[in-house]
């Protein structure tokens, strides 16, 4: 008996140290987890290695920077075709309330008009709606276009100014006083704005950015760049924005030489889409009889429309063909 007892006790004894030599709590599994935990850091540090040396690597520096530009410039793009935007490149201080206020006065001016007049229902309802939606937005936009080019062609000015005063030891912020209270407008506005966020305390590179928003053209983003720039790694200023200065220079004159070379077809296209319309007024006028079945038949209604689509299309086609992109 005392036998089967000592041989019990020993066979727990070794199953109980072969158990614990080959159990997962044991010390081979700490081994291994101190492997894997080692494996683990080395495989992260492998990483961090490789990130930077791809941060140093020129090439894919140069793929980031292009990807950070593509997409400041795409939601630049997006705010810079909304209303809001387009009303303030137009330098109008109403707001985008008061513009849709007018805009359905309009249209509802102009439908009470048609109805006096014992339009169709379908007439003065396409002419209201083009009242109240397309004309509001075209004035905005050819108000923005135009004091955009306005802005751009005296740009180059502003540049100037600023090179003259720093060779004469001016520092920078009385350069922009000078451009704000000496250039005619919108150029001495949009600088006297920026003058002012400068006294505020906003820093140089805010100050560009907003008044980049309120007047987004690429001469205006070369200049903010070039002082960015050398507001971080410093340079000779003068001879960086004389350098700009000849570019911005040298883009007009290439503006102005497409635009003498592109002046034919322009007038081709204006002349052929006035043609149309013309031709219907004059007969309209010299034998009103002659006319009236276009716009008393139905038939004729359609054909009207017919002609002003198609007459549309060609516009369209004709303004894209002599639309250059400079």
């Amino acid at each position: 008996m005392l036998f089967i007892i000592v041989a019990f006790l020993g066979f727990v004894m070794i199953a109980g140290l072969g158990l614990a030599l080959t159990s997962p709590g044991g010390a081979s599994a700490k081994t291994i987890k101190r492997a894997q935990a080692i494996t683990a850091t080395g495989g992260k540090a492998e990483r961090i290695r490789r990130a930077k040396a791809a941060a140093n690597d020129p090439g894919a520096r140069r793929k980031q920077l292009l990807k950070g530009l593509k997409d400041q410039e795409r939601a630049q793009r997006k705010a810079s075709i909304s209303l809001e935007a387009k009303m303030r490149q137009a330098g109008l201080g109403v707001g985008v309330r008061w513009f849709w206020i007018a805009s359905g006065v309009l249209a509802v001016t102009v439908l009470l008009l048609m109805l006096i007049l014992r339009q169709p229902i379908w007439v003065a309802g396409g002419l209201a709606f083009a009242a109240g939606l397309g004309l509001p937005r075209w004035v905005i936009g050819f108000l923005a276009n135009r004091r955009t080019k306005a802005f751009t062609s005296h740009f180059s000015d502003a540049i100037d100014i600023i090179v003259r005063g720093i060779k004469s030891g001016l520092p920078v912020q009385d350069c922009l006083r000078i451009i704000a209270r000496e250039s005619p407008d919108p150029l001495g506005p949009e600088f006297q704005g920026l003058v002012e966020n400068l006294a505020m305390g906003v820093t140089l590179e805010q100050g560009m950015e907003k008044m980049y928003q309120r007047m987004p053209t690429s001469e205006l983003r070369f200049f903010s760049i070039v002082l960015s720039i050398q507001s971080k790694t410093g340079g000779n200023l003068a001879e960086a924005l004389g350098n700009l200065s000849g570019v911005l220079r040298a883009r007009k004159l290439m503006r102005e030489k497409i635009k003498a070379l592109s002046a034919e077809a322009t007038a081709s296209a204006m002349i052929i889409g006035c043609l149309p319309p013309g031709v219907i007024t004059l007969i309209t006028v010299a034998s009103p009889a002659y006319m009236a079945v276009m716009f008393q038949d139905p038939r004729g209604h359609m054909m009207l429309l017919g002609g002003g689509v198609w007459m549309g299309i060609g516009i369209f086609v004709m303004r894209r063909m002599i639309n250059f992109k400079y």
